[in-house]
């Protein structure tokens, strides 16, 4: 295991003048041949990366990041290029002075594996919702305990579907639990309100920075990083305007601008300029694996009944659906991972509205379903195979199988849908906790969540996370679904489609 750098060393750093990184390291993004990699500082400063192929960092190449400055809050990203495929990179990421490169800072380390170049076993976790309905980071219960479950399996990155902050949800000082005692969070000012400005939607990233396991993990783990609603408000579509007293800013518009610019500045998202803050995008890993990261927020029509017999936006948007379907179809990879953050089948309520997908009718595609049944029967009329689909968003962990015998919708070729979650949050009531439609022919093979309602919570361990291993030899796929201790609960091998 790395060791970080302590806080009483970043303290020292502080009252000697030199620069400290004040938040952990984080890398994300990474290919076979490049990576990028996250730092804040306590007060401007110039970010350098030293490189090394080994802990020892024996051999080092330094690399010239980006003034770290209050424009940004301090955060600043540094894209490696030129690196051995399939190998694990260490690095060090040391702040200066912006004024004079030779006043430097005590070292953050940390580590990642780069994505393998041909055939080679691969490894990744997803989960998703940290911090939701008002569970922080109590640390008298090992705060997200969750992270360093997942960081001893030493995965080659992590995935998350979104809800990494709950930006509506406030972060109470304590909240009672059934057996008695009390969850005692860790409170800041930006999580004492919801978000709206820059400054607080900023600060809810840096809450969760706050705690132990979450920093260990990120500086060992790299990440891939879509979003989902919490990281603006609840349930929301572009356009919306707010009914909501917590809220002086109404036009969601606003808020998701201010939410996307914060979401970039906190997490190692390789993005380009001329991309306008774009979400989805590829990650590719070898032959075996390409994951389609999937933006399900940004250009979603409004919430309704999702009766309509005619699409009129869906979750992904023209632009993004066309997208998709020719970078599946255009794909090599044995596997090709959909990271949603919606579910396909299960009825996620707005009220009167729908929020998800599925609308419980289950006959024909109706509403955003239309766009689903494009994008599947496009796949089976190109032969595009090996199309798994991982979620979060509902708060429960389970498997779904989708076989054409038994749906409404018969135009497609079977796959599998898996969801995951929370990290830390509440918790979905067993048995199913969401109604599922039959329209795509869904069979839910496992489903687990909370017996009751008042031990649905990190503090009764039930939190979950999902594993996906593919062998190099046999090219299979195996799924695993893993409780908040990295116990398994389901595995489940899929053989590749030949």
């Amino acid at each position: 295991m790395l060791t970080p750098l302590p806080a009483a060393a970043a303290a020292g750093l502080v009252r000697s003048g030199r620069r400290a990184v004040s938040d952990g390291v984080q890398s994300g993004d990474v290919s076979a041949t490049s990576a990028v990699l996250w730092a804040r500082a306590d007060r401007p400063a110039r970010m350098f990366v030293e490189v090394s192929p080994t802990e020892s960092f024996r051999r080092v190449r330094r690399v010239t990041g980006p003034i770290l400055g209050h424009g940004s809050d301090l955060t600043g990203k540094t894209v490696l290029r030129g690196l051995p495929a399939g190998q694990d990179v260490f690095y060090r990421v040391v702040l200066s002075d912006p004024d004079d490169d030779t006043r430097t800072g005590e070292p953050a380390v940390g580590r990642f594996r780069t994505a393998p170049a041909g055939v080679a076993d691969i490894r990744f976790l997803w989960s998703a919702d940290l911090g939701g309905q008002g569970w922080g980071i109590d640390p008298s219960r090992g705060g997200y305990r969750i992270f360093e479950s997942m960081r001893r399996l030493d995965p080659d990155f992590f995935l998350c579907s979104g809800d990494l902050i709950y930006a509506d949800g406030v972060i109470p000082a304590e909240k009672p639990l059934a057996d008695g005692t009390v969850w005692r969070n860790i409170i800041t000012p930006e999580k004492s309100k919801v978000a709206e400005t820059l400054a607080e939607y900023r600060g809810n990233y840096r809450y969760n920075l706050l705690d132990e396991n979450f920093r260990r993990f990120n500086a060992e783990v790299p990440q891939i990083n879509s979003w989902d609603d919490h990281e603006v408000t609840n349930n929301w579509y572009p356009g919306e305007i707010l009914d909501d007293s917590r809220y002086t800013e109404k036009r969601v518009d606003v808020l998701a601008a201010r939410a996307r610019q914060a979401f970039h500045e906190y997490l190692p998202t390789n993005i380009r300029s001329d991309d306008e803050g774009r979400i989805y995008r590829v990650q590719r890993y070898g032959d075996l694996l390409d994951v389609f990261v999937i933006d399900m927020r940004s250009y979603k029509d409004p919430n309704t009944t999702g009766l309509e017999t005619a699409s009129d936006g869906g979750v992904f948007g023209r632009q993004q659906l066309e997208w998709l379907k020719q970078q599946l179809r255009a794909s090599q990879a044995t596997w090709k991972v959909l990271a949603a953050d919606l579910p396909i089948s299960l009825v996620v309520p707005d009220g009167a509205a729908i929020e998800a997908i599925a609308q419980g009718e289950p006959g024909k595609p109706l509403g955003r379903e239309l766009e689903i049944a494009d994008l599947l029967s496009y796949a089976k009329r190109h032969h595009i195979t090996g199309m798994v689909w991982v979620t979060g968003d509902v708060h429960y962990t389970a498997a779904h199988h989708y076989h054409p015998t038994r749906a409404r919708f018969t135009d497609f070729d079977p796959f599998w849908e898996f969801v995951s979650g929370p990290l830390n949050a509440a918790v979905g009531v067993a048995p199913e906790p969401n109604r599922i439609d039959a329209t795509f022919g869904p069979e839910v093979v496992h489903s687990q969540a909370a017996p009751t309602a008042d031990v649905g919570n990190p503090a009764f361990g039930y939190q979950f996370f999902g594993e996906v291993a593919i062998d190099r030899d046999t090219r299979a796929m195996t799924v695993r679904l893993r409780d908040i201790d990295g116990s398994i609960l389901y595995t489940v091998e899929l053989p590749p489609s030949d």
